[in-house]
């Protein structure tokens, strides 16, 4: 563990109070980072890590409460004016320009000019100086941002910070789309900003990175910090403790299914690109896993599955019918899909959780061209309950929820669809341990109905907990299924990398 480089903390945030509305969204929160320090911030969904840390950044102004960055007054009045003071934020959806080269994305914002004109010598020794401090001076840089793998435009937006001489790094879910391999080249980042005496704030759901990057931690609840201290202080039951305050009684639930009668055959599906020869079938009252590496295939399989890409051979049959290759068509034969990325794919951000909930079945709603507002809203309400939605109502925006409860609403929509072949694309990532145990019960609740599920995660132990049987995809091609009883997270993984 890397040793603080001061016991004077870079910043203090002290009484840290937010409403919105009749919405309190944090109560007199208070956080300390030390320099060369990383700081775990955790807690649920909605329990306030976004709001406060969009205070830190200057995205909104807290309601009372004071910051102070290095023992000066801090009080961004907008995102522009905290980098400018030293607090760069590394978002779970990075915010680099797609089109714009490497140099151009890290000097967007902080630019240097000679007599009015942009003096590239400079901002290429800067950028250099910032990409050498993070050992990734091989990064390509003539190519368009959008070009790169995540990682690297992650690491892009890590040395933009460097070359703003931030004081202070947030970093919220960072490594919710990176392979293993990333994952460890990030946490060498990491050390070395803190070699460099920045002060970290970490935001995670996976308590075993938390474990093996932080030393301090906060944790919210509703708004309120519970517990703060040293992490060697706590356990992880304690901190799971603290963050839903009550016991979670299992992680894992367990449902009893029964696998019943064929409803998916996929015979040879090749897509143009990925995947390649893939075969399958599936079974009601089947839970089924697809591991495999980030980049193996396993979401244009889905999406191959679900008529989104464009299928170049292969068959794929629901019970007796071989529905044409579109996503209206596999709709209606009574297949449901729950995208990996709900930003831009699951969900509409900028419409309502009714409209989210019941786009793909108006069928109910609708008579002689009108729509039935109060049906679709009753129906929404009754899934919200079903789900334990948090919201203030069914007409809030999809983008006012937390990440959990955007999830619990991008299920309930392929529900709602009375799907019965559900595709569930790392349909926990970035959400906290109490929703991801009450998605793996939902899980279980789909397969003792009857409906059959295609659960596709990167995360090993939630498929070894859940599924009934898991399939390895490595470089397009899906290989053997085994009963989950026969595989070992070592042995799927010697799989995944095999080929």
């Amino acid at each position: 563990m890397i040793e603080p480089v001061s016991d004077n903390p870079i910043l203090e945030m002290s009484g840290i109070s937010k409403r919105f509305g009749a919405t309190v969204a944090l109560k007199n929160v208070s956080l300390n980072v030390r320099p060369g320090r990383v700081l775990a911030l955790i807690g649920e969904n909605g329990a306030g890590k976004s709001t406060l840390m969009k205070v830190l950044s200057g995205s909104i102004s807290p309601d009372s409460g004071e910051m102070r960055l290095e023992g000066q007054a801090y009080r961004p009045s907008d995102p522009h004016a905290a980098r400018l003071a030293g607090v760069s934020m590394i978002y779970q959806e990075l915010t680099i320009a797609p089109d714009l080269n490497v140099e151009d994305n890290l000097m967007l914002g902080c630019e240097s000019s000679r007599f009015g004109l942009l003096d590239r010598s400079t901002q290429r020794k800067r950028m250099q100086d910032a990409l050498e401090m993070l050992r990734i001076a091989h990064l390509p840089k003539n190519v368009p941002a959008r070009r790169l793998s995540p990682a690297h435009q992650q690491l892009i937006e890590i040395a933009r910070a460097l070359v703003l001489q931030s004081k202070i790094v947030i970093f919220d879910e960072p490594t919710s789309s990176l392979a293993a391999e990333d994952v460890q080249h990030l946490f060498s980042v990491i050390r070395v900003l803190q070699q460099r005496g920045l002060g970290i704030v970490y935001i995670s759901h996976f308590l075993e990175e938390v474990r093996e990057l932080c030393s301090d931690y906060v944790i919210l609840r509703d708004g309120e910090d519970v517990a703060s201290g040293e992490l060697k202080d706590i356990t992880d039951d304690e901190i799971v403790h603290q963050m839903v305050g009550r016991e979670l009684d299992e992680l894992f639930p367990s449902v009893p299914h029964e696998r019943g009668d064929l409803l998916l055959d996929v015979a040879d599906l090749s897509g143009y690109g990925f995947p390649k020869n893939a075969s399958m079938q599936l079974h009601r009252g089947e839970i089924v896993g697809l591991a495999g590496l980030v980049g193996a295939g396993r979401t244009e399989f889905a999406r191959c599955l679900y008529g989104l890409d464009a299928v170049r051979s292969g068959s794929v049959r629901i019970t007796t019918l071989t529905p044409a290759s579109n996503p209206r068509a596999r709709i209606k034969a009574g297949m449901g899909m729950v995208s990996e990325d709900r930003k831009t794919e699951g969900l509409a951000q900028n419409l309502s959780i009714n409209d989210n909930l019941t786009m793909s079945r108006m069928g109910g709603y609708s008579r002689l061209g009108f729509v039935n507002l109060a049906a679709r809203r009753r129906n929404a309400a009754e899934w919200m309950k079903k789900l334990q939605v948090k919201a203030r109502s069914s007409e809030q925006p999809i983008q006012d929820l937390s990440g959990g409860n955007q999830q619990k609403v991008a299920i309930a929509r392929v529900l709602h669809q009375e799907a019965e072949i559900l595709l569930l694309d790392e349909p926990t990532r970035g959400i906290d341990v109490r929703t991801k145990s009450e998605i793996y019960r939902l899980i279980g609740e789909f397969a003792a109905e009857g409906k059959a599920v295609l659960f596709i995660s990167s995360y090993l132990p939630e498929l070894m907990a859940v599924c009934d049987r898991i399939g390895v995809m490595a470089r397009g091609q899906l290989l053997e299924f085994r009963p989950t009883s026969e595989w070992t997270e070592a042995e799927i993984m010697r799989r995944a990398i095999s080929r």
